[in-house]
């Protein structure tokens, strides 16, 4: 308990003492965090309607793999984008191993079949009798989808929490791909597990402590948005 609340403390004289280093690696985490939940969100959200409301060749496998990724271990992703960011790999050319850049991709690999999953799920659940009655009164395919959208609006903030709730826990592909630089790649959870493994506990604490204010002040504004929309 002691162990506790020196960590709490520390957090706070690290804020309040606006320590440069520590801010530098609060920013960057919601710079890379931010990044890929957008990008995720942005490719997720229309990939996630079009699997569940389109009839294709090649659907359920698609969902398949979407549900697969979805549970993708984080050092798998990880593994992947080193060998392929390798100087050696397809895309060596492109330097972007250990940068900011290649935590983004990490991050983005693993919170975009989360988006997608519960965006087709949330989709796939919607009453067809309602979408034949929208069909029937004329609407065009445009208005057809922003009124599905608005009808699966509190499901498609969910899927964004969760998205966002996988990028910021994010550890094991942002060490792998990021390197952990000091200056350069290092992000909370990151500092987080160098800390502990040089025993540092109480500094360990208050960045944990940082990170779950971090997650809670961003969870709990999308979470007021989306119950302000459900009584919109």
């Amino acid at each position: 308990m002691d162990l506790l609340l020196h960590g709490l403390k520390k957090a706070i004289e690290m804020i309040l003492e606006g320590d440069p280093e520590i801010a530098e690696i609060t920013l960057r985490t919601l710079e890379v965090s931010m990044t890929a939940i957008l990008i995720s969100t942005i490719g997720g959200v229309p990939a996630g309607i079009l699997l569940g409301l389109s009839r294709f060749p090649g659907r359920k496998l698609l969902l398949t793999f979407v549900n697969i990724g979805m549970g993708l271990p984080p050092v798998v992703a990880g593994l992947w984008i080193t060998i392929f960011l390798w100087r050696s790999g397809p895309l060596g050319d492109l330097s972007l191993l250990y940068t900011p850049v290649a935590i983004i991709i990490a991050q983005t690999l693993v919170s975009f079949p989360i988006v997608t999953g519960l965006t087709a799920a949330a989709f796939q659940q919607l009453d067809e009798k309602m979408i034949l009655q929208i069909k029937a009164l004329g609407a065009t395919r445009w208005q057809l989808l922003w009124i599905l959208m608005k009808e699966a609006r509190l499901a498609l903030l969910a899927a964004v929490i969760a998205g966002f709730g996988r990028v910021i826990a994010e550890v094991g592909a942002a060490m792998m791909v990021g390197g952990n630089i000091s200056g350069e790649t290092r992000i909370l959870t990151t500092t987080i597990v160098m800390e502990v493994s040089k025993g540092n506990f109480e500094v360990a604490l208050a960045l944990s402590f940082i990170l779950m204010a971090i997650a809670f002040l961003i969870t709990f504004c999308l979470t007021y948005l989306q119950q302000r929309k459900r009584h919109a």
